[in-house]
């Protein structure tokens, strides 16, 4: 039987990819570019579970959870730190991960994603090599642009993002015309973060990467996730976010490596998803035990495959580029 594709939507055709057989001839040709990348660099590949006793405590992400209690990944970050810990030396693989969230143009539940992990690189030597991996699987060689936090805004939305409180973010994002979300309660309105988030997803991050990739880097301190924070007026976390076409495709940092201040982070976040009625996971103890044993300073990153392969080849959803995605999984 012919492979083909169809428009028809019936739960009776649902049995059909919804990706055509060049989409995934493409895919298959952007995996093995990577493998080909990595293994020049000697970079070693790995494999890690994807079921867990512990899950992400990140306020954004929300993870799938089993009938036995164990977590899917979100991503393989924790695992592959574990690696690096035990003397691994730079590391990469690519995995199915899990987000609980709706399906849509740019999201799907379960996605493809790439990771690696640089001992001795910052998040600046990084972007260096997300760069020419990008290149070599066939992004324009031309045009790329780098910008702090603060010019992406200066530029973008014509304010320091560093110098305003929550309510004049509220006040000039209405003034640009931005419905903010239903049912705001008083946390958010009281959070820069929110409103920087609502500014990044709205007016910043659509211009970035127009023509070719580009990076922002230097977040504020407050949005430091797993990164290093550096001291300064004010401090920064030593992270990236890559942008094409106004997409975001990676989310990379200069690792952080103190076990006690990880605690917090993920204490501090179990505290904010309880206060606001959400679910609690156990953070994992087994990378707060490797970063006691020692964590090499690193630079790592994620990297969305299936947007990466929706951007190369043209499409407009991703469901375009998944021979299944989650309506007919």
């Amino acid at each position: 039987m012919p492979f083909r594709k169809t428009r028809q939507r019936s739960m009776a055709m649902n049995w059909q990819p919804s990706a055509t057989i060049e989409s995934l001839r493409a895919r298959a040709a952007l995996l093995a570019a990577i493998r080909a990348f990595f293994a020049a660099r000697e970079v070693l590949e790995v494999a890690t579970p994807l079921l867990s006793r512990h899950a992400t405590v990140d306020r954004h992400i929300d993870s799938f959870v089993t009938q036995d209690g164990r977590w899917l990944q979100t991503s393989p970050e924790f695992a592959m730190k574990r690696l690096l810990a035990a003397g691994s030396g730079p590391i990469w693989q690519i995995a199915p991960v899990f987000r609980y969230e709706e399906q849509g143009r740019h999201h799907n539940p379960e996605f493809t994603m790439l990771e690696w992990y640089r001992p001795g690189f910052d998040h600046h030597r990084l972007m260096d090599e997300v760069e020419a991996l990008l290149r070599h699987c066939g992004a324009p060689a031309g045009g790329w642009r780098r910008y702090s936090y603060r010019q992406a805004f200066g530029e973008h939305a014509g304010f320091d993002p560093f110098a305003l409180d929550a309510a004049a973010l509220r006040e000039r994002l209405a003034a640009r015309g931005v419905a903010e979300p239903d049912g705001l309660g008083d946390a958010d309105c009281a959070s820069r973060d929110f409103w920087l988030d609502l500014w990044m997803s709205y007016v910043v991050g659509p211009q970035l990467g127009r023509e070719a990739p580009a990076f922002l880097y230097d977040f504020p301190a407050s949005q430091a996730a797993l990164a290093r924070v550096r001291a300064g007026d004010p401090p920064v976390a030593e992270r990236f976010e890559l942008f094409w076409r106004g997409l975001e495709l990676a989310n990379g940092f200069h690792e952080l490596s103190d076990a006690a201040e990880q605690r917090r982070r993920f204490e501090a976040d179990q505290q904010w998803r309880r206060a606001n009625g959400r679910v609690v996971p156990p953070y994992d103890a087994e990378l707060i035990a490797a970063l006691q044993a020692g964590l090499p300073d690193c630079a790592g990153v994620a990297l969305g495959i299936d947007r990466l392969l929706l951007l190369l080849s043209g499409r407009e959803r991703l469901d375009e580029v998944l021979a299944f995605p989650a309506d007919r999984a």
